[in-house]
């Protein structure tokens, strides 16, 4: 009997151990599931030249290349703070939602000043990051990402929005 007892003590044992294995695997799995750490370069030799001037406006909307780099360039670089597909799971602002007021301009002057406001920010925040306290909430992607790679990210965004312009 005591013999029996051990067995199916040492066998819980072994199950459990088992268990615990598997869910800490599962754990480090999601830890990565957003992707790598360190920012990422972007390959955007298949996107039309931009020069050194910033735009104001997204010059690639529209441009179905642009879409395709952006969205690579998004995952490999934002979704981990942002969420996949630009869902965001409350850890860093939503993105879909980024220029939303914009959407609900009827004149289309007030509309386009909205856009060119929004399109300010997020380019400097892209560029500078975003740092309270001492404690940084985005890092600068400034001398990271070429204008091409920050424009093809937004022309993904933009494909992402809740209201449409």
């Amino acid at each position: 009997m005591e013999t029996l007892v051990f067995s199916l003590n040492q066998k819980s044992a072994h199950a459990l151990r088992l268990v615990v294995g598997a869910l800490a695997f599962a754990a480090s799995g999601l830890v990565q599931a957003h992707g790598d750490v360190t920012p990422q370069s972007v390959d955007v030799s298949t996107l039309p030249k931009l020069g050194e001037k910033w735009s104001q406006e997204n010059p690639y909307i529209g441009n179905k290349e642009a879409l395709r780099v952006g969205s690579s360039a998004y995952n490999q670089n934002c979704a981990r703070c942002h969420g996949l597909e630009a869902v965001s799971g409350g850890i860093a602002p939503d993105l879909r939602k980024l220029d939303a007021e914009c959407a609900t301009k009827t004149d289309p002057k007030k509309k386009q000043a909205c856009v060119i406001e929004f399109n300010e920010y997020y380019t400097s925040v892209v560029l500078k990051g975003r740092v309270r306290n001492g404690a940084v909430y985005m890092p600068p992607f400034e001398g990271l990402l070429q204008q091409e790679a920050v424009w093809a990210i937004k022309t993904y965004l933009e494909s992402r929005r809740e209201k449409p312009l």
